[in-house]
Formats: structure tokens, sequence, C-alpha cells
């Protein structure tokens, strides 16, 4: 009869088998605290949403300094609010980015503005946006507030921004 094949124990004064039940205890237990920091890592994605959250929230502060040291801000809005309640496009020409947004599907920017705005009766609705409060976001200034603290918000919004030194009126669109 023959002996059955038992491994060689780790440590002379332990059974070769509880000495492997111990290995395999220690391995085991080492491959479950690796699996909980690896799970702990942060992905590349996480970090890049992180870092990027970051940047806007910088951009925000720094565009939030800047209106608040700026006079011209106030003045650009008041101008704005009127030329808009009086439609005067020539005024608001004057005010527009040159890639002024005016629809996100399908996109469209530019010329055409007015008759878009015409078209769909839009007026109303852009009067009732730049009247609303001014808020930070990126680099932009947003109306209504709820484009900044409702990450839901479905609806018309205007962005202005700071181009070759003065305030221009960017967007105005919806989703």
């Amino acid at each position: 009869m023959t002996r059955p094949l038992v491994p060689p124990a780790i440590f002379p004064s332990h059974s070769p088998t509880r000495s492997l039940a111990m290995t395999m205890f220690f391995r085991l237990l080492l491959c479950m605290v690796l699996g909980c920091l690896l799970a702990a890592c942060a992905s590349p994605k996480k970090k890049q949403a992180a870092n990027d959250h970051a940047k806007q929230d910088a951009q925000t502060a720094a565009m939030a300094d800047l209106v608040n040291n700026d006079p011209d801000f106030e003045a650009f809005i008041q101008r704005l609010r009127a030329a808009v309640a009086g439609h005067d496009m020539d005024t608001l020409a004057s005010m527009m980015t040159p890639n002024f947004g005016y629809r996100l599907n399908p996109d469209a920017e530019g010329d055409g503005v007015f008759q878009y705005w015409d078209d769909e009766l839009l007026w109303p609705q852009l009067a009732a946006v730049v009247n609303q409060k001014w808020v930070p976001k990126g680099d932009f200034m947003v109306s209504p507030p709820e484009f900044v603290t409702d990450p839901n918000f479905h609806g018309y919004r205007a962005g202005i921004t700071m181009a070759q030194g003065s305030w221009k009126f960017a967007y105005f669109v919806t989703d």
C-alpha cells in the first residue's frame, strides 16, 4: 500500500494538510484585500469628470468675479432687454456674436436668427428669458438661473459672453 501524496510541510511543526489550508486562507485574504484596493481606485473617466467639473467651477468663479467688478455688464443687460422689448434688430445684431446660436436641433447659428424668431413667434419667450436674473456658467452668463441649478432643465435659455473685451449675446436656444 502506498502513501497518499501530500505536499511537504512549510513549517515542520505543522501538519501538511493544515499548512495547505493556511496557505489557501492567506491567498484568499490577499485577493480580497487587493480587490478592495483596486475597487477603491478612481477610474480615468471619473478622474476626467472630476477635473472637468473643477475646471467648470474655476471658469464660473472667474466669470462671477468679472461680472461683479464690471459696470458694463449691467449696462449691457439693460440695452439687451430694451432691444428685445422693442424688437430692435439692428441693436440686437450689433450685440450678438458672429456665430450666434439660435437652434440646437438642427444646429443653426449666424444669419437667419431674426427670421427664425419671427416665424416661430419667439419674441415673447426671448423677452421672458432676458428679463430674468443672469448667473455664471463656465465662460457664459446665462438666464434663467434654473439652467445652472437644475440638471434636468429643459426650456429656453440665453447666454452672453465676453468677446474681444466687450459683452456679446451668444445664444438663445431650447431643447
